[in-house]
């Protein structure tokens, strides 16, 4: 996805989209909102989003440096 393509879109990606920025599979993301441990999400109506700010946000949290760390 380029950044053209955000500007265009708009911040909010879809779970499919969502799940490609993370490099996840879009049932992953949708398994992590029924059990917890995903990035935030809006509902706008009965859509899912995931604005790319929270996706950034989610993704530093798991930043690591050894195998060792929990």
């Amino acid at each position: 996805m380029t950044d053209t393509q955000l500007e265009d879109d708009g911040p909010f990606l879809t779970t499919k989209e969502a799940a490609r920025f993370l490099k996840l599979r879009p049932n992953t993301l949708e398994k992590m909102r029924v059990n917890g441990g995903g990035p935030i999400y809006r509902k706008h109506g009965r859509h899912v989003r995931y604005h790319i700010d929270d996706l950034n946000d989610w993704s530093n949290l798991r930043k690591k440096d050894s195998t060792a760390d929990v």
